[in-house]
């Protein structure tokens, strides 16, 4: 698989992957039953399962590498930070105001990683200013 056919898969998965949890924030604020369908529990995992195998992929042909370059490591602790507030969000917040919180921090950790991904500085969107 080209490099640049590996891209396209991934900035895809990322724009599913993205829209699925926002998506999915926005049931759970709701307190929507569709939540507990099994297409919205297994979906986001094979999403992400695409995402990760091409990001690594794409990694190791490029040979670029977090903890090598900057850039790249803020995406993965961004994509830490992600998926520890997103699992907050969705699942183990207390109360909807938490959960809300969380949600709205994980929106936030989504778009600093996308906009590190873009400009390839670590500082990400904060950059433009």
């Amino acid at each position: 698989m080209s490099y640049l056919l590996l891209k396209h898969l991934h900035v895809t998965a990322v724009v599913v992957s993205g829209t699925g949890f926002f998506l999915r924030g926005l049931l759970m604020l709701n307190d929507s039953p569709l939540l507990q369908r099994r297409l919205l529990k297994v979906l986001p995992h094979i999403v992400d399962t695409v995402l990760l195998g091409s990001a690594i992929t794409m990694a190791v042909i490029s040979a670029q590498y977090p903890f090598v370059q900057p850039w790249l490591t803020a995406k993965f602790c961004g994509l830490l930070a992600y998926i520890l507030l997103g699992m907050m969000a969705l699942k183990r917040g207390r109360t909807k105001a938490q959960r809300a919180a969380f949600f709205a921090a994980a929106m936030l950790a989504f778009a600093y990683i996308v906009s590190v991904a873009l400009l390839r500085d670590p500082r990400g969107f904060l950059a433009l200013f």
